[in-house]
């Protein structure tokens, strides 16, 4: 018997629609959904399990979204015919729904969570990460886990001065805007995106628009979940609570954490101070108590320790570095740090570094993106490695985080608009983040701007970007510019904004309460422009412009297009010709063909080398016209001519005809010229008896006059 389908339809209001089915698929998860766009269909599923690790005081939720080759009809690429490791733009897309999802699970709620979403029917005009987080929320939303408020997420874009919700990637590539939205019913809890210069009240506006979306597609859901049946949420065991102990926890340390946070002090000078408030407060215990309870003395202490920290902004004004809500660390820059890399620099905000470092290329080096839902390349790229001694801690070093993915995204996309479209270069930016105290990204924003121009990227604009943060209790609230670590963590707010002088150029944040207003993001973006440019001053006093050329040791790369059927002949059998060309000029040689052209690029540091190829180029390309004349070269004697070379195009040779050299009758080629002799002659064009190019040194002469005949 095939069991019952449940289906909900949400209208686009453009004549596209989305659907949400559960019933039939994977029931044996405690909550499963599809979600169909077009020919796209994604599958949802939300386990949880129904015990808590004893000692976890933390939701350990993992959220997987993976895209099947087969959902485009395709192979996976590579020796090993079968999905590995996730791309990262399917680790971009976990993120996405992950940063939404998790702060609305219940703060007492510690069991294992799993949510995967899979595409597994791709539409070329419909891009899936558009559907993932409304994919995930359905499938808890028919569950019995405890989550109570459902979200969704949506892409915008502003194509031609008007706003689009989840538009193609085609419509994508005309849009000045690509933001995803996440949000609940309530409130905005995500913002991830890029712009080309946008104004603030212009992001404001796609906000709005985006949520009002997301608005009918929980609808849509809570439709769903009537008509499915609302599973009764399940039990489970809360946190171990103690109010005994946490009044005394906090009678003991609140004040003296109070005195610390606003005094104002160093990273490592106020963890010490605050670790030997605990100290002390342990010391009120005994040593049964704390091995009963010592995780809840632990636990309320940072619940104390982030209550007082709060109160000391929202009351004083003063934050845990002795800064005001709008002051912005201590800056230094420097660029050309690095004497061999094709450009550096380092960024040094209060106790965040970044040495960001520009490698040049050629179209040889571009970034292959090869996923079932995306196919291309990337010219411009960047990535960020974030160490553990830049916190000054020892971790197990396990490859590329997801949090370095996020970060190098970010960055990414804050800068590659700003890199001019006629730029030959492949261009690869990395990011080395040396110390961390709060917002790495945007020093590695502010840092790549810098090694950019110190490489003699034509930049249009230089960019820099500032961390926002936020505190509130409800009623008053506090915007912080340029968050320290602590104030992420202690925060309700994490709001990354990048742009050039006159627009915002990519963003992210992420919202940690419900019910954030717009009036707050709205100061929260006129605060951060203010903190914006008064970081783009810092680094336009360092380097104002991009050099006018790329470094002496960096590579030069020259293009030049040729007709598509010389490329063979520069190519030469079996790569004989650009490999022995490219040995003997030092440069590198790369051609593509483009609409019937070859565009060949030239890459090199030796500009005699590169002179050498451009030379070769055109000798192969030299294409004689008809009655022009020619200096030409004599490189070979034959009984019935000389073999001549184009002195304009060496390599190019063709046979001056014995009966071409002169007016008067020539008995021996020598009599006229020699090896090395240098002449013009004019191009005749093609014999159509022989088939071969003919040249004429006669042609040029004056002809004899013509002798009388004596009778």
């Amino acid at each position: 018997m095939i069991p019952q389908l449940f289906v909900e339809k949400i209208d686009l209001g453009d004549g596209r629609s989305i659907t949400i089915e559960t019933g039939r698929l994977a029931k044996q998860a405690d909550g499963s959904v599809v979600v169909r766009m077009g020919d796209t269909m994604i599958l949802a599923t939300a386990v949880s399990a129904r015990t808590s690790n004893p000692g976890v005081d933390f939701l350990p939720l993992t959220v997987d979204y993976r895209e099947k080759f087969a959902a485009a009809g395709r192979f996976p690429g590579g020796f090993f015919k079968r999905e590995a490791r996730p791309s990262d733009s399917e680790v971009l897309t976990m993120r996405l729904v992950d940063r939404v999802l998790r702060p609305l699970f219940p703060d007492n709620y510690h069991a294992e969570t799993q949510v995967m979403i899979q595409l597994m029917s791709h539409d070329e005009e419909v891009m899936p990460d558009a559907l993932a987080g409304l994919a995930a929320s359905a499938a808890l939303a028919v569950s019995d886990i405890p989550f109570y408020n459902l979200i969704s997420e949506v892409r915008v874009a502003r194509i031609d001065g008007k706003l689009v919700i989840n538009p193609s990637r085609e419509e994508l590539e005309k849009s000045d805007i690509d933001m995803m939205i996440g949000a609940s019913m309530d409130s905005v809890a995500m913002v991830e995106g890029e712009m080309k210069e946008i104004s603030e009240a212009e992001m404001i506006e796609a906000i709005k628009f985006a949520h009002e979306a997301i608005k009918v597609q929980i609808q849509a859901q809570l439709r769903l979940q009537a008509a499915f049946g609302k599973k009764e949420i399940r039990t489970y065991e809360g946190e171990k609570e103690n109010e005994e102990i946490y009044k005394k926890v906090k009678a003991a340390a609140y004040d003296k954490i109070y005195a610390i946070a606003k005094v104002g002090s160093a990273k490592h000078e106020r963890g010490a101070a605050f670790a030997e408030v605990k100290e002390e407060v342990k010391a009120l215990f005994t040593e049964e108590e704390l091995a009963a309870d010592g995780d809840l003395v632990s636990k309320y202490f940072y619940k104390t320790n982030k209550e007082a920290v709060r109160n000391v902004v929202l009351e004083l004004g003063v934050r845990l570095d002795g800064r005001k809500t709008t002051d912005i660390r201590p800056i230094w820059c420097e660029t050309d740090y690095l004497p061999r890399v094709h450009g550096s620099s380092l960024f040094t905000r209060g106790e965040t570094q970044a040495l960001a470092t520009v490698t040049l290329g050629t179209s040889r080096e571009a970034n292959q993106i090869d996923s079932p839902s995306e196919q291309g390349e990337e010219k411009f790229y960047l990535h960020y490695n974030f160490p553990p001694f830049s916190t000054g801690e020892a971790k197990p070093l396990r490859g590329t985080s997801r949090r370095e993915v996020g970060h190098g995204n970010l960055a990414q996309r804050a800068l590659k608009n700003m890199i001019p479209a006629d730029c030959p270069y492949t261009i690869r930016v990395v990011s080395e983040v040396l110390e961390s105290n709060g917002s790495s990204s945007m020093a590695t924003v502010c840092a790549g701007t810098m090694a950019l121009m110190d490489a003699g990227v034509q930049m249009v604009k230089p960019v820099s970007g500032i961390a926002m943060g936020l505190i509130t209790d409800g009623e008053k609230f506090a915007v912080l510019s340029d968050i320290l670590g602590d104030e992420d963590h202690l925060g309700d707010m994490d709001f990354k904004v990048t742009g050039t002088a006159d627009g915002i150029t990519a963003c992210q944040m992420d919202i940690k309460i419900d019910g954030l207003r717009y009036d707050i993001m709205e100061q929260a973006l006129s605060q951060a422009r203010d903190g914006r440019l008064h970081i783009l001053g810092k680094l336009t006093e360092t380097i104002a412009t991009p050099r006018a050329d790329v470094k002496a040791h960096a590579p030069k790369i020259i293009t030049r297009t040729i007709p598509g059927n010389f490329i063979g002949a520069l190519i030469g059998p079996g790569g004989k010709v650009i490999q022995e060309l490219q040995k003997a000029t030092g440069t590198t040689i790369v051609i593509n063909e483009v609409d019937e052209q070859g565009v060949i690029e030239i890459l090199g540091t030796d500009p005699a080398g590169i002179e050498a190829v451009l030379a070769k180029i055109k000798s192969i390309t030299f294409k004689p016209q008809m009655g022009e004349a020619y200096e030409v070269k004599v490189i070979k004697m034959l009984d019935f001519g000389a073999v001549v070379e184009y002195t304009a195009a060496p390599g190019n040779e063709v046979l001056l005809h014995v009966s071409e050299l002169a007016w008067e009758r020539t008995e021996n080629v020598t009599d006229v010229v020699n090896m090395g002799d240098v002449f013009q002659v004019k191009y005749l064009g093609v014999d159509p008896k022989t088939k071969k190019e003919k040249v004429s040194r006669k042609a040029l002469l004056q002809r004899p006059p013509r002798e009388e005949k004596k009778e």
